[in-house]
């Protein structure tokens, strides 16, 4: 092939590449650490009614939409929106948010190296306060479990403590003849992510950003030298990467799983985490959490969805795979709630307290809360690096499909330029190179500051759950519910044959929801979300009045340019206002031949407009 020929855009070349993909990209840390704390947070088992609400209102429909959108125009997030060109901002929007999604995410890999390569030394470095960063208040975990994983009866000026022991010891020790509240004193655990990991306390804020923490750079750069090697020859590295990196964690889930039950008072842990309290469903932000939870972990309004349905041959059934992907994620999200508070029924137990003390939210639970539980087991080392492992392959995973997404998006919108030679990879390592270099901010001794930003900002539920709306919106109400089910018909031909009634309730079920009710149910918690709006704070840090601009900023620029690019698709077309409603309007379908495969995807069927 000369390198002026265009490099053909390629398909998945196995039956399992898809499906896995979509496991491995949205199946991520989501599952493991923010499901299960949002169903303690909201009413333990209750909170699956309105997730599984939420699921069928708005997460299966948009995600069928997104993957059948991108098989049947075979092009990525942005120039899939060729069906309704006023609306290409939709999919602009949807790469803006995966870019700075991508930016940030890969930090979480790079914690989690670091936590890992640490968990092979002969004694973890967070199960004590014997290091040198360790300051006087360091909260020895001797103190509360003993040297034996058992709380222990102490002496204080010759007085036992002993009556009611498990309390006694979680409230006060004796340290030099007297008395103190443990509550003086920071766990060891805490101090290990905060002033090893991070190293936060060399800086005082984002006006502070101090020096570079090395080690936490260097793994960054590893995670990401990992994510290029395996995106850079596109579906065809990627695809065969996810039969590794999709089912593995599931074994290791589950080789966790066994051992927490077995851990005392794990079933109180469970307990915990199923026992609905029903009164709870009258709470809006019980309902906001669940759609949120929906959003992040199906990964909609990403455009990462329409990439990997792209690589799909024409009358592929990706219905079928989107089905069996649900089932995976919300079935993965419950069961990493049964590993999680068995765990934490077991350091609840240890430390005689409740477990709603010990449960946290966000990456605590993966960085705090389950290392602390690990170093109390028998050979914490072992137990360690496979939560570790697992949590790293989750990640390069969701990883590695967002930054596939978006260069197969650019790739797509200028094929001319990137699909001759190795210009494609050429460009792939350069994104990486990039988005190391803004990573690299957030491994400053203050980029946890700049870390809360992105992840509260950049790729927030508000922004998701706007372009969602918007996406369910024009396909519905511009291109045609009925219609894009026709198109699905002519992919699928399941209206045909013994599947014909089923597939004609469904169609019922897709128009009702594309139509009506997800735009609403997107919106009316879009509003909500805004009226309990809050600014963000860090273990009571508040930002400076230009962090917070920072934050909107990052939130705004994807918003905002859903309705900017359909007000500059309509003043560039030509003619007069009815010509420029019909140009933004009228699809550009890619030419096919009669086996459904796009014949020259660079020309479309013409319209009269210049965007």
């Amino acid at each position: 092939m000369g390198s002026s020929e265009l490099k053909e855009r390629g398909h998945w070349s196995g039956r399992l590449d898809f499906v896995l993909s979509l496991i491995g990209f949205s199946v991520g840390l989501g599952n493991i650490w923010r499901f299960p704390y949002l169903c303690y947070k909201n009413g333990g088992g209750a909170f699956l009614i309105p997730y599984f609400i939420c699921l069928g209102v708005a997460g299966i429909p948009l995600l069928i939409l997104e993957l059948g959108l991108g098989q049947f125009m075979s092009q990525g997030g942005i120039t899939c929106w060729n069906v309704i060109p006023g609306w290409k901002g939709i999919g602009i929007a949807s790469i803006v948010i995966v870019n700075w999604l991508n930016y940030y995410y890969n930090v979480i890999l790079a914690w989690d190296i670091y936590y890992m390569g640490l968990s092979f030394q002969k004694r973890l470095p967070w199960s004590h306060c014997d290091n040198d960063f360790n300051t006087p208040d360091c909260l020895d975990p001797k103190w509360i479990y003993g040297n034996n994983g058992t709380t222990q009866p102490f002496l204080c000026n010759g007085i036992e403590e002993s009556e009611n022991t498990t309390t006694k010891m979680l409230k006060q020790v004796c340290l030099n003849g007297t008395l103190r509240n443990l509550s003086d004193f920071t766990p060891a655990v805490e101090e290990f992510w905060e002033r090893k990991i991070l190293q936060q306390h060399l800086s005082t804020g984002i006006d502070d950003m101090g020096g570079l923490n090395w080690e936490l750079m260097i793994s960054l750069i590893v995670a990401w030298i990992v994510i290029y090697f395996i995106i850079c020859k596109g579906v065809k590295s990627s695809g065969k990467v996810v039969y590794f990196t999709a089912p593995f964690p599931y074994i290791l889930l589950t080789i966790l799983l066994v051992r927490a039950l077995t851990l005392e008072n794990a079933f109180e842990g469970l307990n915990f985490y199923l026992n609905p309290e029903l009164s709870r469903l009258s709470d809006g932000q019980v309902w906001l959490d669940a759609a949120t939870q929906i959003f992040f972990s199906y990964s909609i309004g990403l455009g990462t969805m329409m990439a990997l349905g792209s690589y799909n041959k024409y009358n592929h059934n990706f219905f079928r795979d989107g089905m069996v992907f649900v089932l995976f994620n919300s079935g993965t999200s419950i069961y990493a709630g049964f590993v999680i508070f068995s765990v934490l029924g077991f350091m609840a137990g240890q430390q005689g307290v409740e477990v709603g003390e010990v449960a946290k939210g966000g990456p605590g639970l993966a960085f705090i809360a389950y290392p602390e539980a690990v170093a109390q087991m028998p050979i914490p080392q072992l137990w360690a690096v496979l939560f570790f492992f697992m949590v790293l392959l989750l990640g390069i995973d969701s990883e590695f499909v967002g930054v596939e997404g978006f260069v197969t998006a650019v790739v797509d919108t200028w094929p001319q330029i990137f699909r001759k030679g190795y210009r494609r990879e050429m460009f792939a390592a350069f994104y990486c190179f990039i988005s190391c270099c803004v990573g690299i901010t957030m491994t400053l001794h203050g980029g946890i500051y700049i870390f809360q930003l992105f992840d509260n900002y950049s790729a927030s539920g508000s922004a998701l759950l706007w372009i969602s709306a918007f996406e369910s919106f024009a396909i519905a109400w511009f291109y045609g519910g009925n219609r894009f089910l026709g198109d699905f018909n002519e992919m699928l031909q399941f209206r045909e044959g013994c599947c014909g009634p089923v597939w004609r309730l469904i169609e019922f079920y897709f128009q009702a929801c594309w139509y009506l009710l997800t735009p609403l149910f997107c919106l009316a918690v879009f509003i909500f979300s805004f009226i309990g709006y809050e600014n963000v704070t860090y273990q009571g840090y508040v930002y400076p009045w230009w962090g917070y601009v920072i934050g909107w900023i990052l939130a705004l620029s994807s918003m905002v340019t859903v309705l900017l690019y359909f007000l500059y698709a309509f003043m560039a077309a030509e003619g007069n206002l009815s010509d420029r409603w019909r140009a933004v309007i009228t699809p550009r379908l890619p030419n096919r031949d009669t086996e459904g495969e796009v014949l020259e995807d660079m020309e479309m069927d013409k319209i009269n407009v210049h965007i």
